[in-house]
């Protein structure tokens, strides 16, 4: 029975003392026999609660066994006892500085950190976080399937992850809907005998039937103290902005008076003043055309990049999509560019096994230094020949020296210009 286990992952422990640590990499609470938990243990609690087979031949009895679970789901979120952000509280770490063989899994070839790996560790404990808030300690597995909605944010304050240093992941859940939890999280490195911040994200997660097929009621969020209420505060807001943003999407609605004096603007720029013609268009100085600024991949889901769910893993997935994100700006801006923010991450539909994974990259705006960059991904079914999209990834990176400025050429291309500068916008404000 895995409930006590799961229980004690809970700490809210801190440092007691510096001198503990034997290199200047390695945090002292890393010593054997710490109860806190291990970032490789993260997946495998989560199976546990769960109740997922860790082989994939075995996942159709699973799949069945997870079934029956459905009595177990409260019929209304009013039946479901309120928790506290404490009840939730999450303590990860990830010892870069103690573990060298771990720390293989994390190395580029430049020696540095590979983000799209921070990624996957993010999404793992948003889902343990959110599996914290909803325990229930009469039941031996949880009935619940809990997803990714949506990476709301990832903010860096440091730009720069130690390859040789541990890692701490801490976390808990800062607002809750009916069906829906927002966690929050933060990353610190433990260097010069402290740790320091290095990205702070916020995830949106769903919960849903044994079989994630409909949506299911979550505990309700009580604040205790001013400290979590302001938070629960700040919660309401990202909800609100999420709203609004969506309501004002460029698929839905037209550019802004504003926005439609830029895309004119940027059309006068490229017109060719000796033939003054609609259609004869010349790419101005130290510019370049946005269709020029693609890069596309292609993945095939295997089982082994399945989550406990036996669909594809959403930190594979933002992995993959980071990775290519990153190369297209590293060859449009001929360096290797460094991550300001993630923002906006929406995953629209799961990924099954065996799909065929399409990713496209597109430089979509630049500023000055910056680089924003949007990936979509798609399913493609050979047999149907349709294609339908999973998720959207926005991605904003800075380069070493200014950049070429990306240039639409036609409307399409004008709306992913305006829809690269509002994201932008918002994460550099």
């Amino acid at each position: 029975m895995f409930l006590p286990r799961f229980r004690c992952l809970r700490s809210a422990a801190t440092l007691t003392s510096r001198s503990l640590c034997s290199k200047p990499g390695r945090a002292p609470d890393m010593k054997e026999g710490n109860p806190l938990l291990h970032v490789s243990n993260v997946r495998n609690r989560l199976r546990e609660i769960v109740g997922a087979s860790t082989n994939w031949s075995d996942h159709q009895q699973a799949l069945a066994e997870r079934a029956s679970l459905s009595s177990m789901l409260a019929q209304s979120q009013s039946a479901l006892p309120p928790k506290s952000m404490k009840d939730s509280l999450l303590e990860v770490h990830l010892p870069l500085g103690s573990e060298p063989q771990l720390r293989e899994k994390y190395l580029t070839f430049h020696n540095t950190v590979r983000f799209g790996r921070i990624l996957e560790d993010l999404d793992s404990l948003a889902v343990l976080i959110s599996y914290s808030h909803t325990y229930n300690s009469s039941l031996k597995r949880s009935p619940l399937s809990i997803v990714t909605a949506l990476v709301d944010k990832i903010d860096m304050r440091h730009h720069v992850i130690y390859p040789d240093c541990d890692i701490k992941f801490t976390g808990h859940v800062s607002w809750v809907g009916r069906t829906s939890i927002e966690a929050k999280m933060h990353m610190t490195q433990y260097r010069d005998g402290a740790y320091a911040p290095v990205l702070d994200a916020t995830f949106v997660m769903v919960a849903r039937d044994p079989e994630n097929k409909r949506a299911a009621f979550v505990n309700p969020l009580k604040p205790a103290g001013p400290e979590e209420e302001k938070l629960l505060q700040e919660g309401e807001a990202n909800k609100a902005r999420r709203v609004e943003l969506s309501t004002a999407s460029l698929l839905k609605v037209a550019p802004t008076a504003e926005e439609r004096k830029i895309v004119h603007s940027l059309f006068l720029n490229t017109l060719d003043q000796k033939t003054v013609s609609f259609r004869s268009r010349v790419l101005p100085p130290n510019s370049v055309w946005m269709q020029d600024a693609k890069l596309k991949g292609l993945e095939i889901c295997h089982p082994q990049q399945r989550n406990i769910f036996n669909r594809i893993f959403g930190g594979f997935l933002m992995r993959k999509a980071y990775e290519l994100g990153w190369a297209n700006a590293c060859s449009f801006g001929g360096c290797r560019p460094s991550l300001v923010a993630v923002d906006d991450i929406l995953f629209q539909k799961p990924v099954e096994i065996g799909s065929l994974l399409l990713l496209s990259s597109q430089v979509c705006y630049t500023e000055g230094k910056y680089i924003q960059v949007r990936v979509h991904s798609e399913v493609f079914d050979p047999l149907t020949r349709t294609h339908n999209t999973t998720n959207v990834f926005h991605f904003t990176f800075a380069s070493d020296r200014d950049v070429p400025s990306i240039i639409p050429e036609t409307y399409g291309e004008s709306m992913l210009y305006l829809d690269g500068k509002r994201h932008f916008n918002q994460t550099i404000q």
